[in-house]
């Protein structure tokens, strides 16, 4: 089980920061590339044409970058907005007004720990251990 992170930009290294500390607690398999919907498109289809369970893609302004993913891939794809611009709105209603057929999953501006979790939630439907893991997180959370 494994999951490949995608910034926009190096400087959406902060948002996917907050994604691989949660996976890291959760010892979940994870790789993080670099890749813009629209300075690396070729770059972006092949990442997407990958063996992963899950695809978190964080990106501002445009954010068109979870969207492409998701239209070259039938696995899940997470979209974390960056609040670059405009507080990060146009980057949030980019990944979630998605047209038919090619959904998005999207989580708050800035959200990665929500978009590391969500992923988590996805692979424990197949993993028992991951499942047992994410309860014990959840009612500590409740304290």
């Amino acid at each position: 089980m494994r999951v490949l992170v995608v910034m926009g930009s190096k400087s959406d290294s902060q948002v996917a920061e907050k994604v691989t500390a949660v996976f890291d607690e959760f010892d979940v398999d994870y790789d993080v590339e670099v890749a813009s919907a629209h300075r690396n498109p070729g770059k972006v289809e092949e990442l997407a044409g990958k063996d992963y369970d899950v695809f978190i893609a964080i990106a501002g302004l445009s954010a068109a970058l979870p969207g492409v993913i998701a239209s070259h891939t039938t696995k899940p794809v997470i979209g974390v907005p960056v609040s670059a611009k405009l507080g990060g709105l146009d980057s949030l209603l980019s990944i979630a007004q998605m047209p038919p057929g090619v959904p998005v999953a999207a989580v708050g501006i800035d959200n990665g720990k929500n978009a590391a979790l969500l992923a988590i939630e996805i692979l424990a439907l197949k993993d028992e251990s991951l499942k047992k893991k994410l309860e014990e997180y959840r009612e500590r959370m409740r304290g």
